[in-house]
């Protein structure tokens, strides 16, 4: 066995009353990829932060090179090659790619920050990512995926010994992962030792050396990753057999009436021409890379972004201004950005639950009884797992925050849902919960918009598959045509489909 770099012994860790993390041994060794899997809520991100500094233990001790340490913020950590990428990104919107990359540590020249130096240093590091941004572009107009790899490059431009990395591809594309992942290769080949954290454990499998399994903040066990497969590490994580983890696809009815319908809509410099109508009791998937226009498409549909064409809601031709509009007449959404755009973090649960749906709580001051009876039936219904009521929502992990954005939704009592990535950075016990309550709505007779980049989620749950590329749709697939590589066809443009010579979709007047 190999000396580690990096160790935590008997790390145990408290915020106010509650205990997340209890006694748990885990350590790196160089030129290794050490993989921490478990459900959302289990303790990996938290474990992490103890060992780069951002959060102090209440007991146990982390130990580097041999000897106890205790850093007193992440500036120590990474002063000693202890680096951490985080799953929500540490970037300043409102700076440059290259002021980002050497924020706090600039290279100078007679005094003066050196500009040329860091343009030249960052787009050597983009190069090495294969990401081609410009390194003089503010982050706020980047993509989520490009920022993430700003973030990757700004993590690799320090002298690093440890990285840290919660979560690294959940905004990536597959292009993208590869990227990282050979990133990952060299780092380790030169010594580097990787911590690595994912709910993707396929990749896990891939790229990790080691995993150490949580559960309910303890330590289940530290595996040679060929000793697992994905199914034995999900066993473990959540201490049962996770079989059958779709619902059965039950076809919608014959007489189904068509819910929503668009045609010929053009969201400008995103989507151009998209058509499309989804039943009540089907789920529509909206399958194709990162940056195809899927969730622009949507946001312009919605009115949350400019967007011009024709859209239908059971028959009736809806002009949508914003997102308030569309809850009017009973269409929910989803966002992928559950963080930014879904949840207000320093609320807490019962104002977060009951934001959109306050005209059932005010008459016209808010009735405080009431939404604390909501909040504890949301609690129940969607199995949020947390200590207490009372609490802000970012006390909670990523995957009970996506089923308090759930519960806010469906307070607002819609027949159409749009999920836009319903399960980006959670577990696949809380994936499982949430595919079923799909079921539940299908069987109320809900349609179900599914834009998501994971084709096992699309071909689990969806009954057609419309698939874009460049802001095109290139397909609509259904039956035998359901299957990964033809919807990869479909997504790269390798394949594409004449568009309909009409756009009005068969419907039942109702």
């Amino acid at each position: 066995m190999r000396t580690p770099i990096l160790s935590g012994v008997g790390l145990s860790k408290s915020f106010g009353p509650i205990e997340v993390l209890h006694a748990v041994d885990v350590d790196v060794c160089a030129g290794e990829v050490h993989a921490l899997v478990g459900e959302n809520g289990a303790g990996k991100s938290t474990l992490m932060k103890l060992l780069s500094g951002f959060h102090q233990p209440n007991r146990g001790e982390v130990v580097l090179d041999g000897r106890t340490v205790r850093f007193r913020d992440s500036n120590e950590a990474e002063a000693a090659g202890i680096v951490m990428i985080h799953q929500e990104l540490n970037l300043v919107p409102d700076l440059t790619v290259e002021e980002n990359v050497f924020l706090g540590r600039e290279p100078t020249r007679l005094g003066l920050v050196d500009r040329r130096a860091a343009r030249r240093a960052t787009r050597e590091l983009l190069d090495s990512l294969r990401t081609d941004v410009p390194v003089t572009r503010r982050v706020r107009e980047l993509s989520v995926s490009q920022a993430q790899m700003v973030e990757i490059a700004k993590a690799v431009s320090r002298e690093v010994r440890v990285l840290c990395m919660d979560e690294p591809t959940d905004v990536l594309t597959g292009r993208e992962t590869e990227v990282l992942f050979d990133l990952v290769r060299r780092l380790t080949v030169s010594g580097v030792a990787i911590l690595y954290v994912s709910h993707k454990l396929d990749e896990v499998q891939a790229i990790a050396d080691r995993v150490t399994i949580l559960r309910d903040g303890d330590k289940i066990g530290t595996f040679a990753a060929t000793d697992l497969t994905p199914a034995d590490m999900a066993r473990r994580m959540v201490g049962r057999e996770l079989a059958d983890m779709y619902p059965k696809k039950l076809p919608p009815p014959a007489d189904a009436p068509v819910a929503l319908e668009v045609e010929r809509f053009d969201v400008p410099g995103f989507a151009t021409g998209a058509t499309l109508h989804v039943r009540r009791g089907e789920v529509l998937g909206i399958a194709g890379l990162v940056g195809a226009g899927r969730t622009e498409l949507f946001e312009g549909v919605l009115g949350l972004r400019p967007g011009h064409g024709t859209v239908r809601k059971d028959g009736r031709v809806v002009r949508w201004r914003h997102a308030e509009d569309a809850k009017h007449d009973r269409v929910a959404y989803l966002t992928e950005d559950r963080k930014g755009k879904g949840l207000l973090l320093t609320k807490l649960l019962r104002e977060n639950l009951t934001l959109q749906s306050l005209e059932r709580f005010a008459h016209p001051f808010v009735n405080r009884r009431a939404e604390q009876a909501a909040l504890e039936q949301a609690v129940k219904d969607f199995d949020v797992r947390v200590a207490r009521l009372e609490v802000q929502a970012a006390a909670l992990s990523g995957g009970n925050q996506q089923k308090v954005v759930l519960a806010k939704l469906m307070l607002t009592a819609p027949d159409v849902v749009i999920l836009d990535e319903p399960t980006r950075g959670i577990d696949v016990g809380t994936k499982r919960q949430i595919y079923f309550y799909v079921a539940e709505l299908l069987a109320k007779g809900v349609a179900v918009v599914l834009v998501s980049s994971e084709l096992p989620e699309i071909l689990g749950l969806a009954h057609r598959v419309v698939v874009m590329h460049d802001g095109v749709i290139t397909g609509t697939l259904e039956g035998d045509d359901l299957d990964e590589e033809t919807i990869m066809a479909y997504a790269t443009g390798l394949r594409r489909d004449a568009p309909p010579t009409t756009t009005e979709a068969p419907r039942v007047r109702v």
